[in-house]
């Protein structure tokens, strides 16, 4: 598969994927992940609570495990966090595969909840061989950029929108030669980048998700960007949109003029 703005080649693991990757956090049926399988998406990020996606999963690695790159991780909590090795082995069996091909730590707000037994014990998953590539999921780009380059981390999952735009500066440029794999979320921030701003005029332009995955895309840095629709409507919408390619020069200056908005009405977790 050749890499162009709808394909890439994922990190160490080398494998061909679609660059809008799905979850199915807001329960889309199983039919919409299939209709998506169909469509050619094979990054699927499974949360193991997400059941259509748990559905679907246990189906398909039967018999074509290989088309798809399966992401799951543990969960770093407020007052707790989950074990990661007994996290992987649930995982696994909730799926019923051997391997997962990149296994995050999700959720770490500091760099303090990176604690050195939870180094050691992603780097344990990492040796495993039940993994092929282990990932932190951060708001701290900065550390993310640092553990990529220390080596610790194969991959790194971050927010990147028109509105977070903080890993132009704080992690792209610092991407080490090991070519750590990029997964962004939340390219709508949550919906905001779809919505009239307090204040703006009633007649002015407002971004359609479509816009907002395709600017995400448009940065050659990020490898997936993940999405996750509630329908089918809504995933042919994005697929629809994604295969127009990059945004051009006025369309790109466009969200990042309403990203500014945004972001001034809205700062925090920016």
């Amino acid at each position: 598969m050749p890499e162009d703005f709808l394909h890439t080649t994922l990190g160490k693991i080398a494998t061909p994927v679609f660059r809008l990757g799905l979850a199915a956090t807001y329960r889309p049926g199983k039919r919409t992940i299939y209709k998506a399988l169909d469509e050619g998406v094979n990054y699927l990020f499974y949360f193991g609570i997400d059941t259509h996606m748990t559905s679907v999963l246990r189906e398909v690695v039967k018999s074509q495990r290989d088309r798809y790159v399966i992401a799951t991780g543990a969960y770093n909590y407020i007052w707790w966090r989950q074990d990661l090795r007994r996290t992987l082995e649930r995982r696994l069996r909730q799926i019923g595969t051997d391997y997962i091909d990149v296994f995050h730590f999700l959720g770490v707000m500091k760099p303090k909840e990176f604690t050195p037994r939870v180094r050691e014990q992603l780097e344990v998953v990492r040796r495993s061989g039940l993994v092929r590539a282990v990932s932190l999921s951060t708001h701290d780009r900065k550390f993310a950029a640092d553990l990529a380059n220390e080596g610790a981390i194969d991959a790194m999952m971050i927010r990147y929108n028109a509105a977070h735009r903080g890993a132009e500066e704080e992690i792209f440029p610092r991407l080490p030669a090991s070519d750590p794999a990029v997964i962004s979320y939340t390219a709508t921030r949550w919906g905001f980048l779809i919505r009239r701003p307090r204040g703006y005029p009633k007649d002015g332009r407002i971004p359609t998700p479509g816009m907002c995955y395709r600017f995400v895309l448009s940065n050659p840095h990020v490898d997936v960007c993940l999405m996750a629709p509630s329908n089918q409507k809504q995933l042919e919408e994005n697929l629809a949109a994604v295969r127009q390619g990059p945004l051009d020069d006025p369309e790109m200056s466009f969200m990042r003029d309403f990203g500014d908005v945004v972001h001034r009405q809205y700062k925090r977790f920016m």
